[in-house]
């Protein structure tokens, strides 16, 4: 469990505290579940449209270029021969699926892990939503140096729910990606150097992705 003191909007720590209490994979598999999601990730990503011809689709050369004695060089039935130039490819890509299956109770468990991890790391600030009315990338860039994020760190913003005043405002951002806690994902957990959270969407990772405990019996009965 680890507690983060909430930051607002001027880059001020509040008596707010929250704390990160995400349960994670075991010491020994918590690193094979993490390679198994991302590597789940980056290949959905794959449109796997790649496609070579064959000798047997390769168009033209039906005829015999040469015949087949006397002429002192190889025997050649057709001008498709992966042998020559403009032929067919032996062993060519052909469109596939590179999709890999994945339970979302392992795909939840490797995004915990990974959050508790780094939840040191991350930097909880309030919602402020209301002190950034208008799209002003220049004030949310001031904002992120308020918050303590070094030059050059690529960060990633997790909000509550998408708003669309922030989306805005860090568009144009380089090093800044913003998502929505429902949208959590391994790769930018990984890639980002800073990670900083709103306190309703750190509650709101808890409610979704925490597994909930079995309900006892007398419960199931009365529900």
């Amino acid at each position: 469990m680890t507690a983060s003191v909430v930051k607002n909007w001027a880059g001020e720590a509040t008596p707010t505290e929250v704390e990160f209490s995400l349960q994670t994979a075991r010491p020994e598999s918590k690193g094979h579940v993490v390679w198994l999601a991302l590597k789940r990730q980056l290949n959905n990503r794959r449109q796997g449209t790649h496609s070579t011809l064959t000798k047997a689709e390769v168009r033209g050369g039906g005829k015999k270029p040469y015949k087949q004695k006397g002429t002192g060089r190889a025997r050649m039935g057709s001008m498709r021969t992966p042998l020559r130039r403009g032929g067919g490819v032996i062993f060519g890509p052909k469109p596939r699926d590179y999709d890999l299956a994945m339970n979302r109770k392992e795909r939840r468990l490797a995004l915990r892990t990974i959050l508790q991890e780094r939840a040191g790391d991350i930097i909880v600030v309030e919602d402020f939503i209301q002190q950034l009315e208008q799209p002003k990338t220049k004030e949310l860039v001031l904002a992120l140096k308020r918050w303590g994020v070094a030059p050059g760190e690529k960060v990633l913003l997790i909000l509550e729910s998408k708003q669309d005043t922030p989306y805005r405002s860090g568009r144009n951002v380089p090093y800044l990606r913003i998502i929505t806690a429902q949208n959590l994902n391994v790769h930018d957990l990984l890639h980002a150097d800073q990670i900083i959270m709103t306190a309703p969407a750190v509650a709101l990772v808890h409610e979704i992705f925490q597994p909930k405990p079995p309900m006892l019996l007398e419960e199931v009965f009365h529900a």
